[in-house]
C-alpha cells in the first residue's frame, strides 16, 4: 500500500483503534503519526503500516504544524460524519 507524509490515515489496532492520525514520516516497517491534539509534532505516534488504513479523501498541506493538522482532522470528521 502507497504511504506518503500528509495522508489521513485511521488507526485499526491497538488503543487507539478508530483514531485519525496525519502522516509524518514513513519507513519500510512504520508510519509515524499525529493528530495535534495527544499527539504532536514533536511526540509522533510509531505505529505498524500493517494496522493503519489510509483515507484517501483529504490530505493535509502542511504537515508540521499542530494547528493545521487539527483543522484537516476536523474538517474530514464535520465532512464524512456530518459532525
Amino acid at each position: 500500500m502507497f504511504m506518503e507524509p500528509g495522508m489521513l490515515a485511521r488507526s485499526k489496532a491497538g488503543r487507539d483503534k478508530d483514531c485519525i492520525y496525519v502522516i509524518i514520516s514513513v519507513n519500510d516497517e512504520y508510519v509515524y503519526l499525529a493528530d495535534g491534539v495527544k499527539r504532536s509534532v514533536s511526540n509522533l505516534k510509531k505505529k505498524n503500516r500493517r494496522h493503519v488504513q489510509i483515507i484517501y479523501k483529504m490530505q493535509c498541506e502542511d504537515c508540521t504544524d499542530d494547528a493545521a493538522i487539527r483543522e484537516t482532522i476536523q474538517s474530514y470528521i464535520q465532512k464524512a460524519y456530518g459532525c
